[in-house]
């Protein structure tokens, strides 16, 4: 199988799967794991924030990061088309009272400085309207075709938070794809968010986990969340062994991934019925459009008997994503398959 669904079907390498079997253990929840604490210490270390704390995944990240910063009743401000408004089960809204206030995502993942400012209720003695707690980025975002936000963009939302006190949350589960992508060092983006969700399992190829990176008091009130929500571990330095790996050995080859991305992206360009423009592919997510929501399950399932796996992307949306183990030459067979198959589908309709 060419498996195009995720970054997230990545398997373990032998050098995780090394760390993972040697990993020196002790109870992460006493704070005696010593592979998790120097996990920990290294994310914060790269990343220029003063502390991480280790979770199961990147929608518990998200989530304890949320309930940190804001209390019940509050606003979270976040894109129309953010992972965390679309794929994170309502958590801050079901679990923290928090009130979701979308506002409209640009094709290049920005949501507009004026959108965000009119999102913030006046917090004088209205007591009609819910007030902002915190506001969420996205980088890379993953439902803009892995768009890339500039640091330069991310300053211009840390200064408007700033203006009205409020914190800056970045979901940053694919956050190391934006620095590979733009050349850039991770602290250019970091120094812009008040706190941050690295994920380890997606292209970095970590078979589980994700880090919550701050300054200390906010990754302390983080940590005591993790455990309210069930996400206290114990001798977790068995995973965490292969997110130092992830993080020490595993960033400049996402390189390869954006550069397969584009293989597939201009493959899919020439092939008649798709409907996409390889400029907008910025990193490993390839974003198609057919001409219907039933011509895409149709070629979803199609591709899939013939050895390619994409994912349904909502409406006639497809997506596929580049990762450690699909190489160029996946992608050009990926292409074939799925101009083949997309021609039997417009044949039968």
């Amino acid at each position: 199988m060419i498996d195009l669904r995720s970054d997230t079907v990545t398997l373990p390498t032998p050098a995780m799967r090394r760390a993972m079997f040697e990993a020196e253990l002790g109870d992460d929840v006493f704070r005696d794991d010593p592979t998790v604490n120097r996990l920990e210490a290294l994310a914060a270390e790269m990343t220029g924030m003063g502390a991480a704390v280790f979770v199961p995944s990147g929608t518990m990240g998200n989530l304890a990061s949320l309930l940190a910063h804001a209390g019940r009743g509050s606003e979270v401000i976040v894109g129309d088309e953010a992972h965390i408004y679309h794929y994170e089960a309502g958590g801050a809204s079901a679990l923290g009272g928090l009130v979701y206030h979308p506002v409209p995502t640009n094709p290049d993942g920005t949501l507009p400085l004026e959108a965000i400012e009119a999102a913030i209720r006046p917090s004088g003695r209205d007591y009609h309207a819910a007030r902002a707690g915190v506001i969420c980025l996205e980088n890379t975002h993953n439902r803009c075709s892995g768009a890339v936000l500039a640091p330069e963009y991310m300053a211009r939302v840390a200064a408007l938070a700033a203006r009205h006190g409020l914190p800056v949350h970045l979901d940053g589960a694919r956050i190391y794809n934006a620095v590979v992508a733009l050349g850039r060092s991770i602290t250019d983006f970091t120094r812009h968010v008040t706190s941050m969700q690295l994920c380890l399992s997606k292209g970095l190829g970590a078979p589980v986990g994700s880090l919550i990176l701050g300054e200390a008091d906010f990754v302390d009130r983080a940590r005591r969340i993790r455990k309210m929500l069930g996400g206290g571990m114990r001798q977790v330095g068995v995973i965490a062994a292969a997110g130092i790996v992830a993080l020490t050995t595993m960033v400049e080859r996402l390189a390869e991934d954006h550069a397969n991305a584009r293989i597939l992206a201009e493959g899919l360009a020439g092939t008649p019925g798709v409907d996409i423009d390889p400029a907008t592919v910025a990193t490993n997510i390839v974003i198609f459009r057919l001409a219907d929501a039933e011509q895409a399950r149709a070629l979803v399932e199609a591709v899939k008997r013939e050895g390619v796996l994409v994912w349904p992307f909502g409406a006639n949306r497809v997506r596929a994503v580049t990762h450690e183990g699909i190489t160029a030459d996946d992608c050009r067979a990926a292409v074939g398959t799925i101009a083949r198959a997309l021609g039997q589908v417009m044949a039968r309709a």
